[in-house]
């Protein structure tokens, strides 16, 4: 009789320990378990920790919680100003509602990944070129709402979409790079016709001060050929004042005194002088 009740202990006591095993579940902190009893959907979520279900009745499902970074491979379309061009982004989401991600939709990554094609496709069809190249945060808006619309009601959650990069073609790289050197170009020719509008004004007013201070042309000239010698050329070149040119013209053009009117002037004109000396007569 003793035997007989511990074999019933023993065999109590391995099957609670199968039974335990087979019932035992354990939730990670980052997931969320749905528990379908026969098909159906069985309350609520399961929080993270260790949990029971019925061997052979329950089946306990485990969603992932974590953002969910998944790349969209690049698409190519027509912009808005016809330029065929290739597109890729990156979308960032994760599962907010573990029950709808499972039964609302069958495969909640690859609906999003699908969605995110189409959606990109689209936005790459409304846009022009430059909106892509330089106003790439309005239309990763626009694309976050365009593929978070639909995914509510699988309960997914739209964190954050990029626009990684923007291939063109080659013509219109270099069609690019050409409008851009003219442009340069262009900033460049108006940049030194500025400066030399701002230099012959301060050249006039220069040319102005040195008519009002005559002494003030021959340091600017000590100052040059302070400059140019200490280059240590082997030549030279001295330049000339015009003003002492034209310094000796009105000096050439004045009669040349003698030599008795520097030393004794001669009496007013309206003086008659002395009568001249008369020779004997016979």
């Amino acid at each position: 009789m003793v035997e007989e009740l511990i074999t019933a202990v023993v065999a109590t006591g391995a099957a609670g320990i199968v039974y335990l095993t087979a019932a035992a579940r354990v939730v990670k902190q980052y997931e969320r378990g749905v528990v379908f009893r026969l098909g159906r959907l069985r309350g609520g979520e399961r929080p993270p920790g260790f949990t029971m279900i019925l061997p052979g009745v329950d089946r306990l499902h485990k969603v992932n919680l974590q953002i969910v970074t998944m790349p969209v491979p690049a698409q190519e379309g027509i912009t808005r100003d016809n330029v065929t061009v290739r597109v890729d982004a990156v979308v960032y989401f994760k599962v907010v509602n573990a029950s709808a991600a499972l039964v609302n939709v069958e495969d909640y990554r690859f609906a999003v990944s699908q969605m995110a094609q189409t959606s990109l496709r689209s936005i790459i069809g409304k846009s022009d070129l430059d909106d892509l190249l330089s106003n790439r945060e309005k239309l990763n808006e626009g694309l976050e709402l365009m593929i978070d619309s639909p995914a509510v009601g699988w309960g997914v959650q739209i964190d954050r979409v990029e626009i990684k990069d923007v291939s063109l073609p080659e013509t219109m790289k270099r069609s690019m790079a050409r409008q851009a050197e003219a442009d340069r170009e262009r900033r460049a020719r108006v940049i030194n016709a500025d400066a030399e509008l701002q230099a012959s004004k301060k050249l006039a007013e220069a040319a102005q001060q040195m008519a009002d201070t005559p002494s003030a042309l021959q340091l600017r000239l000590l100052q040059t050929i302070v400059a140019v010698s200490a280059e240590k050329n082997s030549t030279l070149v001295l330049p000339f004042p015009v003003e002492l040119l034209r310094f000796l013209e009105r000096s050439a053009q004045q009669p040349a005194p003698t030599e008795r009117a520097l030393k004794e002037p001669g009496p007013p004109p309206d003086e008659p002088g002395p009568p001249p000396d008369r020779p004997p007569g016979p």
